[in-house]
């Protein structure tokens, strides 16, 4: 299977995370390949302009997974512009995770996640999975739970 690791990241906590489902993804047999979101002007948000650098082409992958970081209790704003922008996921097999610092899911992990399921959905998506990891020193067992779980979504 192709799948396409769709992520925004500000301060690489994101991107890490992406990094351990590409070894776990490829381990399997999969193809996989990581591309970054990235506003024009750089990773932070400057006001609400946002437009987006080299948008990711997801229409060459059987599957996807989005990731960003929570930003302001939700969904990381170009992360949002990006998904907004993207014409289809039909039938596209996808699961989306979000990181975040504040260790409850109610401080907007549920709200990002659930912004980032909407989206896909309106775009005709088959959501498989959503995944919340809070950045503190229990991180790596979160992202060794989650990468497990999204693994077994994606099995050849």
């Amino acid at each position: 299977m192709k799948i396409g690791i769709v992520v925004h990241s500000q301060t690489g906590n994101t991107c890490k995370v992406a990094q351990k489902l590409q070894e776990k993804l490829s381990a399997s047999g999969n193809e996989v390949e990581i591309q970054r979101v990235r506003m024009v002007g750089g990773d932070k948000p400057q006001g609400k302009d946002i437009k987006i650098e080299n948008p990711p082409d997801v229409g060459k992958y059987d599957a996807l997974i989005f990731g960003a970081p929570v930003h302001a209790f939700s969904l990381a704003p170009a992360m949002k512009v990006y998904m907004e922008q993207i014409a289809s996921l039909q039938d596209k097999k996808v699961a989306c995770f979000v990181t975040k610092a504040l260790r409850f899911n109610w401080t907007g992990g549920t709200r990002a996640t659930g912004q980032m399921k909407r989206i896909c959905q309106d775009k005709g998506a088959v959501l498989s999975g959503t995944g919340i990891v809070v950045w503190n020193k229990q991180c790596n067992e979160k992202i060794s739970e989650l990468v497990e779980e999204f693994s077994g979504l994606f099995d050849l």
